[in-house]
């Protein structure tokens, strides 16, 4: 249990103590810096530690926000410091000075938390201040401004605040006007329940899958049941999110699977479409489910790439960059923006509606062509950016970028011969060559006969394209571009060789196939937003790497019968898939185990 050591004379009438107690804390009172040391030294050195005023005056969540909240080693609000075990060291040499000035003396007026505080800031700690906006948290000095906090206290709604703050501050349309309105009321009923966010997660893929099986019927009537499904497993995903801001129980483990489980509910889902298709009407849309699942994770790793080149870039202004923070001082068009890039609540509810009102081949339909049209849009703003920027890359994006490329040991040995060639080319070669090469494999494997040799003759180009690529480090203004030109070519020569076998039950072992590997890309993805670091290199050399796959695919599409590659696909799927699934499902697990740094996931914009 966590300890609150209480500082100070108590405050006749203060319920302070009882407020830290409903937050879980052991309270214990101290009189004195020297009696305050001393408790700090015998609370559990495993467990939460707060210094709290006993003239605290305020809200109970302004105290639940600075105490509480487990992604913050070190955090303070006026009047209270608290310290989880990484930092716990920290605060107790802050402590043991404060003690030494102060001579162990009952407490002048000054706060001790607050000179704890100071002290930490001194000695260059990271210490947290939440955002408390109109909540209050004050020490008063008198009785006159003990009352005025009060009476502050009084004309703010604590819980309406609370409730407020459990929605994201931005989100899409669909998603504020449509969903947050109740979904964060049922999350404060899951809180009073005791029920916790991973356990909204999992019933939101629940009830994803059951969509799923429900569009998997054929019939009108599931299709219908499957678009109402799929809109209670978007609540049900805004809740979980809404349930941690509201109780503040956020875990690595937890946004792990908030964001695995989104990727997980819309590619079923795809599927389920694909198989309704055919029981209903007899009609093939697996290649269109595939390419949906294509483009959109393709999306999504142009969004991570870009993040991740920029976040930590110097000098990263652009005029592009200024006209759309101006844009977004105009209310109209910060909502057009937002419903042009088509995020997951306008995503699925076009999804919902179609499946319910038509058929998978016109659901796939709108949905490809809406996601190329914002993939382009936000693409093309995003280049702009970085043409416009004189930014400097660090070290560390250049890792970042090249660990989302995900080149394998072809690659990586390729890329050690061409380094010094590298060097000598135009900063345009990384993204030139991967996009060159990428469509040369890609349109090869489209424009001749299964089973020819040329395909393979490009895969090879491209093993070479893709070391070139990587050759140096990528600092460029577009070598974010490099990541998501690998995961185009991969994916889309998968599809097309799939599609070009033109034998029952290809496609969906391509789906399959893409589904893993979308899968890996994604884990990387969020563990190095975790600064957990990229998926270890024996994962990476044992499923080959993007061009050992693509590689791989070309030769089984040369040596193979079109039903023999069918099977090829089908058990490469499986495998890829059951290596990465348990190294992902260790890892997460065992970082949760060992306590890693609690993360918030807000979820992807698109």
């Amino acid at each position: 249990m966590p300890t609150a050591i209480l500082t100070g004379q108590p405050v006749p009438g203060s319920s302070i103590e009882s407020e830290l107690r409903s937050l879980g804390f052991d309270v214990h009172l101290a009189s004195g810096a020297a009696d305050t040391e001393t408790l700090l030294a015998r609370a559990p050195g495993e467990e939460r530690v707060a210094v709290v005023d006993a003239r605290f005056v305020g809200h109970p969540h302004a105290l639940r926000l600075g105490l509480t909240d487990p992604r913050f080693p070190l955090a303070a609000i006026p009047g209270a410091v608290t310290a989880q075990p990484a930092a716990r060291q920290a605060l107790t040499r802050a402590m043991a000075r404060e003690n030494s000035a102060g001579g162990g003396t009952v407490l002048a007026v000054e706060s001790l938390a607050d000179r704890i505080t100071a002290a930490l800031d001194a000695d260059g700690a990271d210490v947290h201040r939440p955002e408390l906006g109109s909540l209050v948290a004050a020490v008063p000095a008198d009785p006159q401004a003990r009352n005025e906090a009060r009476q502050a206290v009084a004309a703010v709604d604590d819980e309406a605040v609370r409730l407020k703050s459990a929605v994201k501050a931005r989100d899409g349309f669909v998603t504020t006007f449509l969903i947050s309105p109740y979904s964060r009321y049922i999350a404060r009923w899951c809180a009073r329940r005791g029920l916790t966010p991973n356990q909204v997660t999992t019933a939101s893929l629940i009830t994803a899958l059951i969509a799923a099986g429900c569009a998997a019927t054929g019939t009108r009537a599931g299709f219908v049941a499957a678009g109402v499904l799929l809109i209670a497993s978007f609540v049900l995903d805004c809740t979980d999110g809404q349930l941690a801001r509201y109780s503040l129980q956020y875990s690595t483990l937890g946004a792990w699977l908030d964001a695995t489980f989104d990727r997980a509910k819309e590619y079923a889902y795809y599927a389920g479409l694909a198989l309704g298709a055919a029981r209903g009407g007899h009609d093939d849309v697996w290649a269109l489910a595939l390419g949906a699942m294509v483009l959109q994770t393709c999306r999504h790793v142009v969004d991570f790439s870009f993040n991740e080149a920029n976040h930590d870039a110097s000098a990263n202004t652009s005029p592009t960059a200024a006209l759309s923070d101006k844009l977004d001082s105009v209310g109209w068009t910060v909502w057009v923006r937002r419903m042009i890039v088509l995020p997951i609540g306008e995503r699925w509810a076009m999804i919902a509606v179609l499946t319910a009102l038509t058929t998978p081949r016109i659901t796939f339909y709108a949905l490809l062509i809406g996601c190329a049209f914002s993939a382009t849009y936000t693409t093309a703003g995003r280049v702009l950016r970085s043409l416009t920027r004189k930014a400097v890359r660090t070290d560390r994006a250049s890792k970042a970028l090249a660990d989302l490329a995900d080149s394998g040991p072809l690659a990586e040995a390729a890329a050690r011969g061409l380094r010094t060639a590298a060097r000598r080319l135009p900063g345009f070669t990384a993204p030139a060559v991967a996009l060159l090469g990428g469509a040369a494999v890609v349109a090869t494997a489209a424009l001749t006969d299964f089973g020819g040799p040329w395909p393979l003759v490009a895969a090879i180009v491209y093993v070479l394209t893709s070391a070139l690529a990587v050759a140096r480090p990528l600092k460029g203004a577009l070598d974010w571009l490099v990541p998501p030109f690998f995961r185009a070519a991969e994916y889309l020569t998968v599809l097309v060789l799939a599609a070009k076998a033109d034998v029952n039950g290809a496609l969906p072992a391509a789906f399959g196939l893409v589904a893993a590997v979308a899968y890996h890309h994604y884990d990387t993805v969020y563990r190095i937003r975790g600064d957990a670091g990229a998926p270890p290199q024996w994962l990476v050399r044992t499923i080959g790497g993007h061009e050992g796959r693509t590689l791989v695919i070309c030769v089984l599409a040369v040596l193979l019968t079109a039903t023999q590659f069918k099977v090829a696909l089908t058990v490469l799927a499986v495998a890829v898939a059951l290596v990465v699934l348990v190294e992902s499902i260790r890892f997460w697990v065992a970082a949760h185990k060992v306590g890693a740094p609690a993360v918030h996931d807000e979820g992807e914009p698109a």
